[in-house]
């Protein structure tokens, strides 16, 4: 039997999982690994160090080598070594999220051009099956809608601040303890880690590339353990959402951000550390994919079955894989954030002037405004007042444009809300 060779590049938690994984197989052999530091202890029974190396290029360069993993992110030195890979022949498996949304019509077209595939099931959502689906068995959907929980990291962060009513300070650090959260929290909590994964989803279901720079990212750092509890008052949960929506103009509205979700929808119930995304299409309806989003196993689980899918094509054909292989032939036309629709949740600290509501109220209605909750719930030591409300769907410019009228007030909170 011909035993098919894979060449790693990283060897950390997922790393080590794919490893462990391929120990049994019979016709994958994992040739070489490139590490930064070769000495350093690995969580493996009875390891061959003989394979590990610190010069990429080992792997790259070896003709016996049919497939490429690589699993240590960022752009560079990963784009480096997938381009002189993909050149030399080899196909590739990576789970590197940043890569793809910020060089992934480069990257598909090189690969193209050198008749070879690059397979990505773990860089959206982990250990999920998402990628192989959507482009295989729903390809006869015309999907018009995502909504995701796609952060681990955050989804902990919001849930445990629900649960205990703590500070996000606060449970940020005790999530940097349990090491669900990097010393350098930034790609996480800034919603930098989901909008790589919606650009990259987005693209898929909407058939059109959409570009990183013309997605709307906020993060959940000024979510407030107050906005939980006002949030769970009103009959909502706040997650960090991905979510992607096409009009009927087939224009693509992509964006990341926190939101009010309602108690009753499925995804209120998504916690910790897990991952969920729904579609919505035709004619399937809405599907929903839910699993962990991370770990050494559920993450190799992707890794590993791309590995398995190229080698199980290499046994008879030349040409694999065409259903996974990238046919985008045009950039996705796309809706800025000032031209969207939603609802809106404002948390609002407001002097204790008559007629404060009412004003508040009077600038709203000038922009076509309506509130559908305003809530007071008495004043402070400083003789102000606690002002929460919700609108009604209104366009995203005409409510920046009241908060920007209501410079008496301080606006503490706003989060867009399900509609």
């Amino acid at each position: 039997m011909k035993k098919y060779k894979v060449g790693m590049i990283g060897l950390g938690t997922v790393g080590t999982g794919v490893y462990k994984t391929l120990l049994s197989s019979e016709d994958i052999e994992i040739k070489k690994i490139v590490v930064k530091n070769i000495n350093k202890k690995r969580d493996i029974a009875n390891f061959d160090e003989s394979i590990l190396t610190t010069d990429a290029y080992e792997v790259i360069n070896d003709p016996e080598i049919d497939i490429l993993v690589e699993v240590i992110g960022g752009v560079e030195p990963a784009w480096e070594y997938i381009s002189g890979a993909i050149k030399n022949g080899k196909h590739i498996v990576t789970a590197n999220k940043e890569l793809l949304a910020k060089k992934g019509e480069e990257l598909f077209n090189l690969a193209e051009s050198n008749n070879r595939v690059v397979l990505y099931e773990a860089a959206i959502a982990g250990g999920i099956p998402l990628i192989m689906p959507m482009k295989t068995i729903m390809a006869g959907n015309k999907i018009s809608q995502i909504r995701g929980i796609l952060n681990g990291t955050t989804n902990y962060i919001l849930t445990k601040m629900d649960i205990d009513g703590a500070s996000y300070d606060d449970v940020l650090r005790e999530a940097q303890e349990l090491g669900y959260a990097e010393t350098d929290p930034t790609g996480d909590v800034e919603g930098f880690d989901a909008m790589y994964k919606i650009t990259t989803l987005s693209t898929i279901a909407f058939g059109s590339r959409v570009k990183l720079e013309n997605v709307y990212r906020e993060g959940i750092t000024k979510v407030r353990a107050e906005d939980m509890k006002k949030a769970n008052e009103l009959g909502y949960k706040i997650k960090l959402i991905a979510l992607g929506n096409l009009d009927e103009n087939g224009k693509a509205d992509v964006r990341v951000h926190p939101m009010l979700v309602k108690k009753t929808s499925s995804l209120a119930h998504v916690d910790y550390v897990t991952n969920s995304v729904y579609l919505k299409g035709f004619p399937m309806g809405e599907i929903a994919f839910t699993g962990p989003g991370a770990g050494e196993f559920p993450t190799a689980s992707s890794v590993v079955g791309d590995i398995i899918n190229i080698v199980a094509e290499l046994k008879h054909s030349d040409y694999i894989l065409p259903m996974m292989r990238c046919n985008h032939d045009h950039n996705a036309e796309t809706i800025d954030i000032s031209d969207t629709y939603n609802k809106y949740y404002l948390s609002i600290t407001a002097p204790n002037n008559i007629g404060v509501i009412g004003k508040i109220g009077n600038v709203c209605a000038e922009r076509n405004i309506s509130l559908s909750t305003i809530l007071q719930k008495g004043l402070s030591e400083d003789n102000t007042a606690d002002i929460t409300i919700i609108t009604e769907v209104c366009k995203e410019a005409d409510i920046q444009s009241a908060i920007r009228e209501l410079s008496e007030c301080t606006i503490d909170s706003l989060i867009r809300v399900e509609g």
